[in-house]
């Protein structure tokens, strides 16, 4: 992990979120979550959990204004060839939104990240 300096203001997500530790936590229960939805499951059959969870972390990290950079590979080449529909996006969306809930993140700071990850839609839906 390359750590940079964001300046404070550009923290208040990543604060609010628990830091690395905070986020961390949400993508367990994120993982947890998918674990039971059958709408999704199948996308992750062979995927190495513990990349996907350190990835991930990482991503949310970075794009919320954490000291981490996202050494993954870009979004539209992680999910090429996989014809995710919107609803199993949507899916994946309603799993983040009941982790949030069972970490406790305040409605206002989950639609902070909900708007961040939004604009990653189309990257993910390659259809």
């Amino acid at each position: 992990m390359v750590l940079t300096p964001v300046p404070a203001k550009a923290q208040q997500l990543y604060q609010e979120l628990g830091g690395r530790e905070g986020i961390s936590q949400l993508v367990e229960s994120l993982i947890l979550e998918i674990a039971t939805d059958d709408r999704i499951i199948h996308y992750f059959a062979d995927a190495d959990i513990d990349r996907f969870h350190e990835m991930l972390t990482l991503h949310i990290c970075e794009v919320t204004g954490g000291p981490c950079t996202y050494t993954g590979a870009p979004m539209p080449e992680v999910h090429r060839g996989m014809a995710i529909s919107a609803s199993e996006f949507n899916a994946l969306v309603e799993d983040l939104i009941a982790a949030m809930e069972a970490e406790k993140i305040p409605v206002g700071t989950q639609n902070k990240l909900l708007a961040i990850l939004a604009a990653m839609r189309d990257d993910v839906i390659r259809l």
